[in-house]
């Protein structure tokens, strides 16, 4: 893996995990479907016309298509539509950890329903990623979390996976930035027909509110989604999804530093479990498919 490729994950990380603290900003000024649907019109908007400034077209090819529908619906609507809906009453830092059990969820559904081979540090890593996770539900749980909202994350977690799965069809025929803001539209346009059957859409307009909304819809929203893209190209899912073990430590330090979310004993040993759970699983699905 060259360097290139090395920064290109660690930005990616970083923006990635920055979007729940971000999120939970911007649920406490305003209903977040909508709030939501704003953000990926916005973002899909300019993806569009960025790549038709590049010289990119939307004619992609039927497997990109495909995947640019599968994965506006799975992450924008469902993973973010979700979590957004979640974070009125679950902290950033949990709901990051939750949706770091992405690539376990991946790695478990290759396994068992694609026929991917998953060496015993892959197991062993399935096994420490889902432990670490229950560490601190355990500790959530006792300090009285909200369990409908925990579900949602879940929930967004297995819609974050499936997403995963099916972009492996749009990263092949170019068009990469055009993918990103359709896929955006695709999910603006979902949520804007759930927002007036699941809220009542309100707006309390705060500097914190704009600050947020305004990060979140350039950074994480347009700009790691198409870093993403550029990487899974580069260097293909599995290894690509090595960076996502950074995403637990990454989501937790932010959301400490800027929300002052506070983290107990067991909170910190399910990060470091989860983290490490994680990296042996990634690196075990390379070791899989590297050549003899």
């Amino acid at each position: 893996m060259d360097m290139r490729a090395v920064a290109m994950g660690l930005a990616f990380a970083f923006m990635w995990s920055s979007a729940f603290t971000s999120a939970r900003i911007i649920v406490a000024d305003a209903s977040p479907l909508f709030s939501l649907a704003c953000r990926f019109l916005i973002s899909g908007l300019i993806g569009v016309l960025i790549a038709l400034a590049m010289g990119q077209s939307w004619r992609l090819s039927r497997n990109q298509w495909k995947a640019t529908i599968v994965f506006g619906i799975c992450q924008n609507a469902l993973y973010l539509g979700l979590n957004f809906y979640a974070m009125q009453t679950v902290e950033a830092s949990l709901a990051a950890i939750i949706a770091s059990t992405m690539p376990l969820l991946v790695a478990l559904a290759s396994w068992l329903f694609l026929g991917e081979r998953l060496p015993a540090l892959g197991i062993a890593g399935l096994l420490a990623g889902f432990l670490g996770v229950a560490l601190i539900m355990g500790e959530r749980i006792n300090a009285g979390v909200d369990l409908f909202g925990v579900f949602l994350c879940g929930l967004g977690a297995l819609g974050l996976a499936v997403a995963t799965l099916a972009l492996r069809g749009a990263t092949s025929g170019g068009n990469y930035m055009m993918v990103v803001g359709l896929q955006m539209l695709v999910g603006s346009a979902i949520l804007f027909v759930a927002t007036p059957v699941f809220e009542t859409v309100y707006i309390n307009p705060t500097l914190p509110l704009a600050l947020a909304f305004a990060y979140t819809t350039l950074i994480p929203g347009l700009t790691a989604t198409f870093v993403w893209v550029l990487l899974l190209n580069r260097i293909g899912a599995i290894r690509a999804a090595t960076f996502h073990f950074l995403n637990p430590v990454f989501g937790v330090a932010i959301a400490a530093a800027l929300l002052g979310e506070r983290l107990g004993a067991l909170d910190l040993a399910g990060v470091a479990v989860t983290t490490a759970g994680i990296l042996a699983v990634q690196l075990s699905r390379q070791a899989a498919v590297r050549p003899a």
